[in-house]
């Protein structure tokens, strides 16, 4: 495992759209064990590959529920349920929040890390984290869904 550097939003990478992933490998393994060391490392909830500079369509989540990591390669969004609002964040755009509206409960089909596929059924923090991670997928960072004023720390 290793760590990866984390892109900033001033990078026209996050802006792309993510590749499907057609052979869960070695590669990808690896990858996944990457990305999660470098969430853990940078006190992350979930991360992208495109935000490590990989332009597959993959994240990984950890909210400290005791049920992660997370791990959805070529997610799709099934359905998705009422409606939150809440602070976010991006270790992509570091020092900077913002409330951000999104589903109160959401469902994804995706793959596992061994490529069987699973559905996630997600509520609160994590259909947050999961959105938020979705969105990178297809070139959308939280800031261009900010409702209100963006704050900087």
């Amino acid at each position: 495992m290793a760590l990866r550097t984390i892109l900033t939003d001033e990078d026209e990478l996050l802006r792309k759209v993510s590749r499907e992933i057609t052979q869960v490998d070695d590669r990808i393994q690896e990858l996944i064990d990457d990305m999660i060391e470098t969430m853990y490392e940078n006190h992350g909830i979930g991360l992208a590959a495109v935000q490590v500079g990989v332009l597959r369509r993959l994240f990984v989540m950890d909210i400290q529920d005791g049920n992660g990591p997370y791990i959805l390669i070529n997610p799709q969004i099934v359905s998705q349920k009422g409606t939150q609002v809440g602070q976010e964040g991006c270790l992509s755009v570091p020092g900077r929040w913002g409330d951000v509206e999104r589903p109160e409960k959401v469902v994804f089909k995706a793959l596992d890390r061994t490529g069987k596929p699973i559905k996630l059924k997600a509520e609160g923090l994590l259909a947050v984290c999961a959105c938020h991670e979705f969105d990178h997928l297809n070139g959308t960072l939280f800031t261009d869904k900010v409702t209100g004023e963006l704050i900087r720390s």
